[in-house]
């Protein structure tokens, strides 16, 4: 059973009118919502936006305070090497001088 051609075409000239409508429906659909529905989404997203907001600025609040946490430790990290530069110093001096005590005892 074969269908002609010009009834083809008018079968597919429907189906294209049939879905045409159907989304155009669903346009005036969206259009037609109820004005209390759009000032509830719309407050809604500024509330969602808010938090965000508010989320972004306490991670960077976090990221300042991290910052200036790795600047101190930093700091007292050269100090201790420095300390420890200082105290091989003494040390080092302090064997020489005990080394050439013990040598003049020796000596004497």
């Amino acid at each position: 059973m074969a269908i002609s051609r010009p009834m083809l075409l008018v079968f597919l000239l429907l189906i294209l009118i049939m879905t045409s409508q159907f989304e155009w429906r669903q346009q005036f659909a969206d259009l037609d919502m109820p004005s209390s529905v759009i000032p509830k989404q719309q407050q809604i997203s500024r509330r969602e936006e808010a938090v965000k907001e508010k989320i972004i600025l306490s991670q960077e609040i976090n990221i300042q305070r991290l910052k200036e946490l790795v600047r101190n430790l930093q700091q007292q990290l050269s100090q201790c090497k420095g300390n420890n530069k200082t105290n091989d110093t003494i040390n080092r001096l302090t064997e020489h001088v005990f080394e050439l005590e013990r040598q003049q005892i020796l000596e004497d």
